[in-house]
């Protein structure tokens, strides 16, 4: 700046040029404009020449000549001039050249001229201006100045002090405080304020601080002060700080701020007067203070609560209350005053709801409201506002209420007149009060009135459009019920009218809205204040304390005090309730009886809480042992029925809960659903049923209730009314249905897994028990068009909701039935006719009508081929019947009219009852009497017409295009065995339709192979039911078993029920006499025998599940025996076999498995019970002296006993088969009763009765063609016998079977199954050859020579003579255990006697066989072929046996000492074998094990033999025999006398 303002040069040339060009640069910059930038170059200027003065470059004289010529350009130059001498003062004072500084005060002295000295003193420092001589001292300058400023600025006037101007502000107090009711206004005062001020010189802001006052002293007067206020500030700031001082003020230790103050301040900022922000940091407390606070409540709140529930030790007790009072002492301690709260509360009070919403948002959620004063300020608004909408649509019918004085404000919340209003502040303003709406239950009310109102108008609504502009304030509302409703019913104190008030509310909403409200109070809202979390504590210790106290006999002020807790928090209640009721299920029935004075809100609750504890995904639904559904599950289900039976709880949540269970394929959930029908419909479903309930249960309704259930639940009109209607609203009834019926079939797979089979079974059980359960309730509860609307046809159900057949027409039969009905009326209405006759011919048209579309449904259920020989009407009238159709349980109806008479009987004979209570009961014993008469008569008119209906029908049920046989099978398969299992009434009808098709003489039905059928192949069956189907089948069996038994039991009742019927009808053809077919009736004696071998079947299947060691086989087996222990055993030595190996399990499963001996001890006693009703064989049926007829003991089976009979059965079921090898059998037979026909002539009739079943493949037809068929396979089997009769090597018949036999007997290489299967047939074979040659050809075994009979009587084998008749094989002789098998290996390898055992047998065999040829007259002689074939296979065998021979001979000889000490003991039983019981008739015969212990070595090896035996008569059976076996069979052969045995002997001559 110095090179260009003043330039060296005009220093140097100051005199010459220099001077002038700096005045000229002066002159031109003063006469600029007075702009910052030119003033600035000006004080530059003088600057630097005053900088070359102080350097010394320039003389003073001169500077200041020239300053002084400067002063004169402008007007305010000494001031610049005076600001450039301060800037150099502060710098040569800092400079330590004195010189300079000696400079400066020259130049400063010599300027004093133009200078005035005020301006010097004004910015020169004191120093040097004493040292100018301006002042005398320095420091006396400085005081001075202090004093002066101090006047200035510190010191107050002496009459702004109200004692030193008293009468100045004496009169402004008596302007303020005058009388403002007349013509008095702001403006005026405010002028007269003026006045005083003036007058008076009165402070402004002291006036501002007094008018202040008395505002707070005269709060009411807001119209006044207000404007007053407004007109006098001039400043808001100025207004605040005095508030502030004000509020500082009461900030003390102790101090207590009066509300008038909070209402002056709110009063301020409603008017905007003060900003919120600039008064609330005058306020205490801090907000960081308040937040601490909030944690440290919510800290001990919850240290409360865990107190509450923590388990204390006495003494620990007494520390914690000395440590309370404590902290209750410190407490009591007045905390200091919270100045946010006061002034919140204020402007509450006035409607300043924006300034209050403020302060409330400083704060943490709930704090400002959770103070009672806060809260009802905030309540009290709401009144106002809410108040016209709530005249208008909340006011219930007949209230008036009180109205609230409405706000003078203007800046008040506008009040609401619509729904959509409350959106604006109203919401807002709940939503900040929460839980603490509680302090005004009338508010609460209107809130919940105004929402029920709400719901109704939004229910009502049909315009879409405007429903979506409602959805919103749907949600608000949803949002106010969780946030503020809920929470403050919790904090109010046993309110029972705002629970209901509530409900009213709640109601309207559907139950997945409801239930999330109660999700959310129980398990969040009580965690989120603290309030909440000490009233949850207190809560739950209070529901301890009741719970510990509940019983029988204190059930009422219990329930008292429950329903007085359950008021305000249903949800904590119930969950505590609900976790001792799983632990202990003795509480259920008094906790039922004590939930009576709860509120309709509690229930609904209730309904939620069971819900959530049955999805509690923490709690295991099975016990630890995984084979059983857990106690705490079955004790909610017991708590469930019980509760919803009682009480008018909604169902749709829970019925919706396990519909979504049982969706996710979860079926532990129907006991809930079991439980709820059961006691909300009074239908019970169990298996335990006695005979008389079953019997009730084939009646009407009414007898049904009566005598049907072990239980008599009464009154459940009401509440099968609701569980119905709660089905129909919500869709339910058919999806359950569907549901359990697809998940029925699915659970083994779904829910099987790694279950244990016990607990897959009850699971079964329990889905189908449940479905039968439901599908009779809605079939006795639903109407006819809501059944019909809902359950599809047939078709429908099983081909697209692939149900299973029996339960689709389980679901569709109650729909038939009310259809035929309703059509029958119709048909009476439209043609009047009264006579029998024409009402049967009605019903009938009626049944077609209804029934033709369901012939044409059933037909797309099965393949085409099912049709050929069961018509789908038979099919279709089979499924669509129940026992209601087919008879009427007169005994049930007698029964329960007398009960009724003995009632009415009690009534009239007791003294001591009211009279008017006399009356009632006898008029409702009287009318329910009537209603039973009515109905009895009523099914009896009913059972006629169906019965007519099915004569009608009957001939065209089947057609039996194959075979009976194949028409049993499909009947088995796709009728009975599906049904007998599905209930117990549906066991005794199937039964029952049997025995009904029987007596119609229905064409085509072949009743004896259908009981056989039933009673020969249990064991598959028995093993494939769970526990509840067994019963049902025990159940079944038992009902075919009785009729059985009551036509074996009396002759004329036999001949009278089966003498003339088709069902017993045999067909035989004995080509010896006439050649012709003859049909003839099976007699009773053969009947007899055919029942015998039935009962012995039973045995043999019974004995084989016993033994198989499986836990499903021999609980199920035992279970059947006891249900058909009535009937079964008869015979006493199968009641004994089956006595032992009962005991067997006894001991067996003691340890093991529990609930097995529990059966197994509970079927033994009652076995045992029954020991005396049983009787002999020979009395069970006709049989043949013991030396003659029976030399093959039990152990034959069937055939222990001569059994004409039981061949016929049998026969009939094999011939229907057409096997080429049954057609060889049946020529067997043909030629035993040939023979025994020119012996006996009685012989003759039973023998081919039976025989005849067998030879003929269709009992109604005897083609040429089958009779060839049957010659030529007579042939080949008349050679087979030669063959066997001659040598067992004859039998081998060539190199092939010697291989087959090679590798079956040494290394087994054909499959196990096979084998197995082979070794059944074969066994089975020859137990029926036995009891038939025994039987039938009794004359013969008489001739027989006597050592031949023992043997055969002592080995326990019967010789299988050429008659054999082989009946259908039992499924489980196939399916013998491995462990059998091993086990029958080792009996044949290994064991020395039992191969000579088996040799002997085959001796036997021989032996019979040649007898019988020499005695038949008919029997073709063998051939020269047949001798040379027998040749060669002997001598091809020679060269083995000569190897084996030496091996054996050792064994040979020890085993014919054996042999013959066991002769001896056989000869022996054989004289005793009729009365004694040790003998092998004990036993079945092909039975793995014996039951004795005496002949239980024995058995093992018999059971053996008899597979070994059928292996001989197939490959050569000379492979392993020794010398001796061959001794004794030629000596055998010796004794008959025939060319076979003398060319056998000397083949066995030649091997030795």
């Amino acid at each position: 700046m110095a090179a260009s303002v003043l330039p060296a040069d005009w220093i140097k040339n100051w005199e010459k040029s220099g001077r002038n060009d700096f005045l000229q640069l002066c002159q031109d910059l003063a006469g600029k404009p007075s702009s910052e930038v030119f003033l600035k170059d000006l004080q530059s200027a003088l600057y630097e020449l005053c900088w070359h003065v102080v350097q010394g470059s320039l003389k003073v004289d001169v500077a200041a000549s020239l300053l002084a010529d400067v002063m004169e350009l402008r007007e305010d130059m000494p001031s610049i001039l005076a600001d450039v001498f301060c800037v150099l003062d502060i710098e040569t004072g800092s400079l330590e050249e004195k010189h300079k500084r000696d400079h400066f005060t020259q130049l400063v002295g010599a300027c004093l001229f133009c200078v005035p000295d005020a301006v010097l003193k004004e910015r020169l420092d004191p120093e040097t201006l004493e040292s100018l001589g301006l002042i005398k001292q320095a420091l006396q300058f400085n005081q001075k100045i202090v004093k002066i400023k101090t006047k200035l600025f510190y010191k107050q006037q002496k009459f702004n002090l109200l004692r030193e101007e008293n009468e100045g502000y004496a009169k402004l107090v008596t302007e303020l405080g005058q009388d403002l009711t007349g013509n008095v206004t702001s403006h005026l005062v405010l002028e007269s304020i003026k006045s005083l001020i003036g007058c008076f010189n009165l402070d402004p802001n002291r006036v501002l601080d007094i008018i202040l006052e008395v505002y707070e002293c005269r709060s009411d007067q807001d119209e006044f002060f207000i404007p007053l206020i407004k007109s006098y500030m001039c400043e808001h700031q100025t207004l605040c700080h005095i508030l502030g001082f004000k509020f500082k003020f009461h900030q003390e230790p102790n101090g207590e701020t009066p509300s008038s103050l909070y209402h002056v301040a709110a009063a301020l900022l409603q008017h905007n007067l003060i900003a919120l922000e600039d008064l609330y940091v005058h306020l205490l407390p801090q907000d960081s203070t308040i937040v601490e606070e909030h944690k440290r409540e919510i800290l001990e709140a919850k240290q409360i609560a865990r107190k509450l529930t923590m388990v204390v030790v006495p003494s620990e007790k007494t520390d914690d209350k000395e440590k309370d009072k404590e902290k209750e002492e410190e407490k009591s301690e007045k905390p200091p005053d919270n100045q946010k709260l006061g002034l919140l509360e204020a402007l509450l009070r006035i409607g300043d709801w924006q300034h209050a919403q403020s302060i409330m948002e400083q704060m943490p959620a709930y704090y400002a409201t959770s103070h009672k004063a806060i809260a009802i300020a905030l309540c009290q608004l709401l009144h106002l506002i809410v108040e016209p909408l709530y005249r208008r649509a909340g006011v219930p019918k007949g209230a008036k209420g009180s109205l609230p004085k409405p706000l003078w404000s203007r800046q008040a919340p506008p009040q609401v007149e619509t729904f959509e209003d409350l959106s604006k502040d109203v919401f807002t303003m709940l939503g900040y009060l929460g839980p603490h709406l509680s302090h005004d239950p009338i508010l609460f009310a209107k809130i919940v009135r105004l929402g029920k109102s709400f719901m109704k108008e939004y229910q009502s609504e049909s315009k879409q459009d405007a429903k979506d502009k409602m959805d919103s304030l749907l949600s608000c509302f949803l949002s106010i019920a969780d946030q503020v409703l809920l929470p403050s019913l919790t904090l109010m104190e046993c309110n029972a009218c705002m629970s209901e008030e509530l409900w009213g509310f709640f109601k309207l909403f559907p139950y997945q809205y409801r239930y999330r409200l109660y999700g959310q109070w129980k398990n969040e809202t009580y965690s989120n204040h603290p309030l909440l979390v000490k009233v949850k504590a207190q809560t739950v210790d209070r529901a301890k304390y009741i719970m510990k106290r509940l019983t029988k006999e204190n059930v009422k002020p219990s329930g008292r005090q429950i329903g007085k807790l359950s008021h305000s928090n249903p949800t904590i209640l119930f969950d505590y309730i609900l976790s001792q009721i799983q632990w202990y299920d003795n509480l259920i029935t008094p906790v039922v009886d004590s939930l009576k004075y709860l509120t309709s809100l509690n229930y609904d609750v209730l309904a939620y809480c069971i819900i959530e504890a049955l999805a509690n995904p923490e709690k295991e639904k099975m016990k630890h042992d995984d084979t059983t559904i857990s106690s705490w599950l079955q004790s909610l289900a017991s708590l469930c029925g019980a509760v919803f039976r009682k009480y008018p709880i909604e169902l749709a949540g829970l019925l919706q809960y396990v519909t979504n269970q049982l969706k996710a394929g979860k079926s532990f959930d129907l006991l809930i659903l079991k439980e709820v029908v059961q006691k909300m419909a009074g239908i019970e479903i169990t298996d335990e049923m006695t005979v008389e309930q079953l019997e009730a249960m084939t009646g009407g309704e009414q007898l049904k209730a009566e005598g049907g259930y072990f239980g008599q639940i009464r009154n459940t009109k009401k509440s099968s009314q609701r569980l119905k209607d709660s089905l129909l609203d919500h869709e339910l009834a058919l999806p359950l249905c569907l549901l359990m019926a697809q998940q029925r079939n699915g659970v083994v797979f779904s829910e099987g897994g790694e279950k244990h089979l016990k607990l897959v079974g009850k699971l079964y059980d329990q889905c189908h028990d449940t479905l039968v359960q439901f599908g009779v309730f809605l079939a006795s509860n639903l109407s006819t068009e809501d059944y019909i609307k809902r359950v599809p046809s047939v078709d429908i159900l099983c081909n697209q909701f692939h149900t299973p057949h029996d339960a689709a027409f389980f679901l569709s039969r109650p729909m038939y039935a009310h259809q035929i009905l309703s059509k029958y009326d119709e048909l009476k209405k439209a043609e009047k006719g009264n006579r029998q006759q024409q009402k049967v011919h009605k019903y009938i048209a009626a049944c077609e009508q209804v029934m033709a579309p369901v012939h044409e449904a059933v037909v797309s259920l099965h393949p085409p081929k099912v049709w050929d020989d069961i018509r789908p009407q038979f099919y279709a009238t089979f499924w669509s019947l129940t026992m209601y159709d087919l008879a009427v349980p007169q005994s049930a109806y007698d029964r329960e009219v007398n009960k009724l008479k003995t009632q009415i009987k009690a009534i009239d004979e007791n003294t001591e009852m009211p009279l008017n209570k006399k009356k009632k009961e006898k008029e409702r014993c009287t009318a329910l009497l009537d209603k039973l008469l009515e109905e009895e008569k009523k099914q009896l008119e009913h059972v006629q017409r169906v019965l007519q209906r099915l004569k009608l029908e009957k001939d065209n049920w089947l057609l039996a295009k194959s075979t009976k046989n194949e028409t049993i099978t499909k009947f088995l398969q796709l009728c009975l065995f599906p049904r007998c299992v599905f209930s117990a009434i549906d066991a005794v009808y199937c039964a029952r339709f049997v025995e009904l098709v029987h007596q119609q003489k229905t064409p085509n039905f072949c009743t004896l192979l259908c009981y056989d059928r039933v009673f020969s192949d249990i064991i598959y069956t028995v093993a494939s039911c769970t526990e509840n189907e067994s019963r049902r089948y025990g159940r079944f069996l038992c009902c075919m078993l009785e009729t059985v038994t009551r036509w074996h039991s009396d002759k004329t009742t036999y001949e009278k029920e089966c003498g003339n019927y088709p069902g017993f009808l045999t067909i035989f053809r004995a080509s010896g006499f006439d050649g012709g077919n003859k049909a003839d009736q099976l007699d009773y004696e053969n009947f007899r025998h055919v029942v015998h071998k039935w009962h012995y079947k039973l045995t043999k299947a019974s004995v084989h599940c016993l033994e198989t060691g499986e836990y499903t086989h021999i609980r199920n087996i035992l279970i059947v025996l006891t249900k058909i222990l009535p009937y079964y055993p008869k015979v006493l030595n199968l009641g004994q076999a089956l006595e032992c190996r009962v005991h067997k399990i006894c001991q067996e499963e003691k340890e093991k498995r529990p609930d097995l001996y529990a059966l197994a001890m509970g079927y033994s006693g009652q076995l045992k019970s029954r020991k005396v009703h049983m009787v002999p064989e020979n009395e069970f049926h006709y049989k043949e002296p013991v030396s003659s007829i029976n030399p093959g003991g039990l152990q034959n089976g069937p055939g222990n006993t001569g059994k004409p009979a039981a061949a016929a059965a049998s026969a009939t079921s094999k011939n229907e088969e057409g096997t080429a090898e049954d057609a060889e059998k049946s020529k067997d037979k043909s030629q035993v009763a040939q023979k025994t026909a020119s012996k006996n002539p009685t012989a003759v009739n039973k023998a081919s009765s039976s025989s005849n079943g067998s030879s003929t493949p269709n009992s109604t037809k005897g083609s040429k063609e089958k009779e060839d068929k049957e010659k030529s396979g007579k042939e080949k089997k008349e050679k087979k016998e030669k063959n066997s009769g001659s040598t067992p090597e004859a039998k081998a018949g060539g190199k092939e079977k010697q291989k087959e036999e090679k590798a079956g007997d040494n290394k087994e290489k054909t499959p196990k199954a096979d084998k197995d299967k082979r070794k059944d047939e074969k066994k089975d074979e020859k137990s029926k050859t036995d009891g038939k040659s025994t039987d039938k050809e009794s004359s013969k075994e008489r001739d027989v020579s006597k050592e031949g009979k023992q043997k055969e009587s002592s080995k326990g084998e019967k010789p299988p003579g050429p008659g054999s008749l082989k009946s259908p094989v039992p499924r489980a002789e196939g399916a013998e255990s491995e462990r059998e098998q091993k086990r029958r290996k080792l009996d044949t390898h290994s064991s020395p006697s039992h191969s000579s055992a088996v040799k002997d047998n085959l001796n036997d065999l021989k032996d019979s066989v040649s007898k019988h040829h020499a005695n038949h007259s008919t029997a073709p002689t063998k051939t020269e072929a047949d001798k040379k074939e027998s040749e060669k296979s002997r001598d091809r065998s020679k060269e083995r046996e000569k190897k084996e021979d030496r091996k054996d001979r050792k064994r040979d000889y020890s085993n014919a000492e054996r042999e013959m000490s066991q002769e001896a003991k056989r000869r022996k039983d054989e004289n005793g074998t009729s009365s004694s019981k040790h003998s092998k008739s004990a036993s079945p015969p092909d039975s793995p094990r014996s039951n004795d212990k005496d002949n239980s070595k024995r058995s093992k090896s018999t059971s053996k033999d008899k597979t070994d035996l059928a292996k001989t008569d197939k490959t050569s059976g000379g492979k392993k025999e020794s010398r001796h076996d061959k001794e004794k069979s030629e000596k055998k052969r010796d004794s008959t006398g025939t060319k076979e045995d003398k060319k056998h002997h000397k083949s066995s001559e030649k091997h030795r």
